[in-house]
């Protein structure tokens, strides 16, 4: 990996474990094993890294909003459902932080209205497809509310539980619990067999911790 990209995936990182107002180019520089100097050749700025970074978002956004049901809508569920929740942690600073930084970065404050509505879209068409395969029992015309309130239970999980005092890094399984959550929504309508296969599949992308 070149030092550019090195630098970028580093401070997602540490922005997403300590915050990104935590995090000073020293901190990131001695993270790195670089000299500051080799840091700031690479990015001029603050900014300039949060634009490198809001560049690696996009596309991880992007290719999540690719994701359509096909033949097996509920495997097809559950791969969306892993990859917003990879999403969501793997770019959890650029949610939490905001205030941190300021103003988002043009590539976000531009895009994230369209991503926001394309998400309802991806969660309501995810859906419909549950319903038409007769997997799901929901009345189509809620089932925009349907995945309004299943995005905003995914979206904000991981800041509920963190807000409650728990922990929520990798291991705690708060993911599963973000998860399960959002399956509280729907899991009546769903067909026993199904329900049962989401779970399982919750569980299998995020384990219960052990002890």
């Amino acid at each position: 990996m070149k030092t550019r990209e090195r630098i970028v995936e580093a401070a997602r990182a540490l922005f997403n474990v300590q915050g990104y107002g935590a995090v000073t180019t020293a901190t990131l520089a001695s993270h790195l094993g670089i000299a500051e100097g080799n840091l700031w050749y690479h990015f001029k700025t603050r900014r300039a890294l949060l634009d490198a970074i809001a560049e690696q978002f996009s596309r991880a956004i992007e290719a999540r909003l690719a994701l359509r049901p096909d033949n097996d809508p509920v495997a097809a569920y559950i791969v969306l459902l892993q990859a917003m929740m990879a999403e969501f942690r793997g770019f959890r600073f650029l949610y939490r932080d905001q205030q941190s930084y300021g103003e988002h970065t043009d590539i976000i404050r531009d895009r994230a209205p369209d991503w926001i509505e394309r998400t309802y879209v991806q969660i309501e068409t995810h859906h419909a497809a549950l319903v038409d395969a007769r997997l799901l029992e929901w009345p189509k015309v809620q089932l925009r509310d349907l995945a309004i309130n299943a995005t905003i239970i995914l979206r904000y999980g991981l800041e509920h539980y963190r807000e409650l005092g728990e922990p929520t890094g990798e291991g705690t399984g708060v993911v599963r619990k973000t998860l399960l959550r959002h399956l509280t929504l729907f899991e009546h309508g769903l067909t026993p067999e199904t329900a049962s296969q989401i779970r399982d599949a919750i569980c299998r992308i995020d384990p219960a911790p052990m002890g």
